[in-house]
């Protein structure tokens, strides 16, 4: 579950970058974000339906 919180906080950021007015390369980040938009929907979906795969420590 701290996976896919850290996720959800990172693609907010990818966000907050692509609409900054200083965003030189914004049609490369448009691409990142497509891509980052599909992994955070599959580990949402993840989340939801299978819990947490994390390998547990012994």
């Amino acid at each position: 579950m701290n996976k896919t919180v850290l996720k959800i906080l990172v693609f907010g950021l990818l966000i907050l970058f692509i609409i900054s007015p200083f965003a030189a390369l914004a049609s490369l980040m448009l691409v990142v974000l497509v891509a980052a938009g599909l992994f955070l929907l599959g580990d949402v979906f993840q989340a939801i339906i299978g819990g947490d795969n994390s390998p547990k420590k012994s």
